[in-house]
């Protein structure tokens, strides 16, 4: 059976979707690992329980994650409470400022569901640049190998 990675996120202004299809692009590149692409509003907890890795994205609004990636966590942790522990995770970050809010707050809520955060959080701050966009193109690829390999 193929293994799963599960990139949920959100945009409004674009940055975070930027970053989001260069996370695809990356994760595509392991071709062994069949790689979804959600919004957060339409992410499902049967999205979630079918993945075997999942990498976030969010814009940091007011030092928080997006609106709808909190959602996203509160539509599907005590449904999945208990039969996602392990999951490795993976996390990236559009910031006006510095990130640290969004990032610290998912670690937060993915301790209680017991995820595993397998590398570090990549924080574009203000605009996203090329290498951001590369940085964002190797975490995907990295994940989605982990992922086939099961080494998370």
């Amino acid at each position: 059976m193929q293994k799963r990675l599960l990139i949920v996120y959100h945009t409004q202004g674009g940055h975070t979707g930027a970053m989001a299809e260069a996370v695809l692009r990356g994760a595509r590149r392991a071709t062994e690992t069949e790689t979804v692409m959600k919004r957060a509003g339409e992410a499902t907890l049967e999205d979630l329980l079918g993945c075997q890795g999942l990498i976030v994205g969010t814009p940091e609004n007011f030092g928080y994650m997006a609106g709808m990636v909190k959602d996203f966590f509160d539509r599907t942790y005590y449904p999945a409470e208990g039969k996602t522990v392990g999951l490795p995770y993976a996390l990236f970050v559009s910031a006006g400022n510095d990130g640290s809010g969004a990032v610290t707050q998912i670690d937060r809520i993915a301790t209680g569901y017991g995820w595993k955060r397998v590398a570090e959080p990549l924080i574009a701050r203000h605009e996203v640049t090329e290498a951001d966009l590369a940085a964002c193109g190797e975490l995907g690829e990295a994940m989605a190998s982990g992922v086939a390999l099961g080494i998370f």
